[in-house]
């Protein structure tokens, strides 16, 4: 399955590209509260260590603004300042972030929104207008009775239009909402109305575990339809865990991938191996690595390499034993209580080698530099055809 993306217009945050040809971005955002510089900058190299590409503050009050300065000197990624209700507080953050989030629906008066364009063009950076269900506008709620994917795509379309009226283009639009039918919706719609750069998410999508899968769904079915260019998965749990499923979201669609990919049986009854404990401990202690690699943990010695075949590198086990492979070769036996530590003593030499082999290779434009840091695209050449191009009806709205 190929998957084209649709062609966006392309803004820029900071030293990250959005929209165009760049690479889908990953973002989160902090958890801390932005006035505790310590706590929020001690979150932020968290995230960046797991990769993430972009993060987000609540800019709530007065101090809050004021503390960006500070946030901003000690971080190596781009900053985003979340403004809501006080337009006062964008035209602050403007002075320091490398983009600003506002909402249309809770800004109040236009004249406030074109005070904060000002701000933002005299700086250069964009805005992500946000929309969201549970701040519409009076008026669309009123002519659609709910916050329907209709009422979203409007009220966006309504924003945007707004913002061009004023001669301003600079941003990128998301339509979040917490049912994924929704969600998907009325990016879909919008998406087939605009060309701005889509940053899409479930909006509150639940725990770590039922907002992993609320956004898999959501982000994936419109990840494969090309639409997005920039993602953040919200979970109502570490922000770090955010970061990780939206590289596997990612990673499962082959738009791009970074880091160790673990491949483990799903375990059965002639497993004789910990299969679940290895697996689990081989992300842990490999996720210091950036360099793109595939690895299988597998149960069962006489199936082990044919299940692994497409792995780098990997292991099987059983009975007492067990094999080492690459590419589907077997290379040598390991005694078992030996297999973890050589599996891991491997991943990393092969880490290496690919890290030099990649050293050799002239880079240039974003697409390399992110290749640099870890990431590697798995896209396709643009005149390629995606097999999943068709007309995709939207799903009925409620009565």
């Amino acid at each position: 399955m190929h998957i084209t993306r649709k062609k966006t217009r392309q803004i820029q945050a900071g030293s990250v590209k959005i929209g165009g040809d760049a690479p889908i971005s990953v973002q989160s955002m902090c958890s801390t509260n932005t006035r505790d510089v310590k706590a929020t900058v001690a979150q932020i190299r968290q995230l960046e260590e797991a990769g993430c590409e972009i993060i987000r503050v609540a800019v709530p009050d007065d101090e809050a603004a004021a503390a960006l300065p500070q946030i901003k000197a000690a971080m190596t990624v781009p900053l985003i300042a979340d403004i809501h209700f006080d337009h006062r507080l964008a035209l602050k953050a403007a002075e320091v972030v490398d983009c600003v989030r506002i909402n249309p629906g809770n800004i109040g008066a236009w004249w406030k929104v074109q005070e904060v364009i000002k701000a933002v063009n005299e700086r250069g950076i964009p805005l992500r207008v946000g929309v969201n269900g549970g701040s519409l506008e009076r008026p669309l709620l009123d002519k659609y009775g709910w916050p329907s994917p209709e009422a979203l795509s409007e009220s966006a379309l309504n924003a945007v239009h707004a913002l061009e009226d004023e001669g301003f283009t600079n941003m990128k639009v998301s339509l979040k909402a917490s049912d994924v039918h929704h969600a998907i919706d009325a990016y879909y719609l919008f998406s087939t109305q605009s060309n701005y750069p889509l940053h899409i998410g479930i909006t509150e999508a639940g725990t770590a575990m039922t907002g992993a899968v609320k956004s898999a769904i959501g982000l994936g079915w419109l990840l494969s339809q090309g639409i997005g260019d920039t993602l953040r998965v919200s979970l109502a749990a570490d922000p770090v865990e955010e970061v990780k499923v939206g590289f596997e979201i990612l990673k499962s669609l082959e738009l791009r991938h970074r880091g160790i990919n673990v491949i483990a049986c799903p375990t059965c009854g002639r497993v004789e191996i910990d299969v679940v404990r290895m697996a689990n401990e081989l992300e842990k202690k490999l996720g210091h690595i950036k360099t793109p690699l595939n690895v299988s943990v597998l149960g069962c010695v006489v199936n082990g390499i044919g299940e692994g075949k497409e792995a780098d590198i990997g292991i099987a086990g059983g009975e007492g034993k067990g094999i080492l492979f690459k590419k589907g070769k077997l290379m040598r036996k390991v005694p078992m209580d030996e297999l973890m530590d050589t599996l891991i003593h491997e991943v990393e030499l092969l880490a290496k080698e690919k890290e030099a082999e990649a050293s050799g290779v002239a880079h240039n434009g974003s697409s390399d530099e992110q290749a640099e840091a870890g990431w590697e695209l798995m896209g396709h050449a643009p005149d390629e055809q995606s097999t999943i191009v068709r007309d995709i009806p939207v799903l009925p709205s409620k009565p």
